[in-house]
């Protein structure tokens, strides 16, 4: 089984590797983070670590189900685990129901109460339900962990009573609530805005493409991005990028100067974007960052080298092949 990396707005979720060995024990080997969770002793050692990552890559004995690392853009941080297990067997055994799958997840201590579960956990759910056809994903959350409750509220699940559960770490069962989604009511709740940008590839004399990089304060803070914005109601965007590239840049050109390209069509946690990418070689003025951090100049084979949100990293292909 291979799993498929997975793109947010901070963070990537992708397969566990062996280099991730000593992430999961120095994540793991800490009480408060394992004491509210059902399969994993304490202490964490490092042949734990070993075992899982052979499980999760369908060698070892542990039935781990599609457990995804998560991974932030920034600095390729190793912030947690969120995994779905789909038709589990004892699932099955208590509710004669198939088509289920059972969402865990957990998260380092140091990277808590900064929105990376709630990024997380909505794209494994998606990815439960559209990869892998399933009809319903459950979950628990101890009544001590309010934390864990709210993640769950807010991605949709319904709590349906309490259970009891073993927790290897206290020693213990201890009640949990228990919950549950219908791939009805996701589908329902994944309806989003589609929000119409313009970027545009602006190449120089020595046939190098000009990268801006998103400022501190703003979502995908830090990672570099193609020039351009949002298209306004009445714009067309030609017009839009016009406008977008005085303001931002300080550089002028004429809609006859913008070549259109390919486009991106990328789905976001709260909203879809669509973005028409266009080729623009003639402007009048130097580019300075009027609103962003920083700007570079990058020579094409090198575009991929530069972290990028995730609607314009399939554009790099398409600048390569064709620029």
């Amino acid at each position: 089984m291979t799993l498929p990396v997975l793109r947010g707005q901070r963070v990537s979720l992708r397969p566990f590797r062996p280099d991730d060995v000593e992430a999961l024990v120095a994540g793991l080997n800490d009480f408060e983070t394992v004491r509210h969770l059902a399969i994993v002793p304490f202490p964490y050692t490092r042949a734990h670590a070993e075992e899982f990552i052979a499980s999760a890559e369908g060698k070892g004995p542990l039935a781990v189900g599609h457990a995804f690392a998560v991974e932030r853009h920034a600095d390729q941080a190793l912030l947690g685990c969120v995994s779905i297990h789909p038709g589990a067997a004892n699932d099955r055994e208590r509710t004669g129901i198939a088509g289920t799958g059972v969402l865990g997840y957990w998260f380092a201590r140091p990277y808590w109460r900064q929105g990376y579960a709630g990024e997380a956990v909505p794209i494994v759910i998606d990815y439960g339900f559209s990869s892998l056809s399933l009809r319903r994903i459950i979950a628990n959350a101890d009544l001590d962990n309010p934390g864990s409750q709210r993640i769950l509220v807010k991605c949709g699940l319904e709590p349906m009573g309490t259970v009891l559960s073993y927790k290897p770490a206290r020693r213990e069962a201890s009640p949990s609530i228990f919950y549950v989604l219908q791939r009805d009511r996701w589908a329902a709740r994944a309806a989003k805005p589609i929000v119409h940008v313009a970027a545009v590839v602006l190449i120089d004399a020595d046939d190098r493409v000009l990268l801006a990089q998103r400022p501190p304060g703003k979502s995908m803070a830090g990672l570099w991005e193609f020039p351009g914005g949002k298209i306004e109601p009445g714009e067309t965007p030609e017009v839009a990028l016009i406008r977008e590239l005085r303001e931002e840049l300080g550089i002028d050109t004429e809609a006859s100067c913008l070549a259109p390209l390919t486009f991106a069509s990328h789905g976001y946690a709260n909203f879809h974007l669509v973005m028409p990418l266009y080729v623009c070689r003639v402007w009048t003025g130097t580019p300075r960052a009027r609103e962003h951090a920083e700007l570079t100049w990058v020579p094409i084979p090198r575009l991929s080298e530069y972290p990028m949100p995730p609607a314009d990293v399939p554009l790099v292909a398409m600048i390569r092949d064709y620029l």
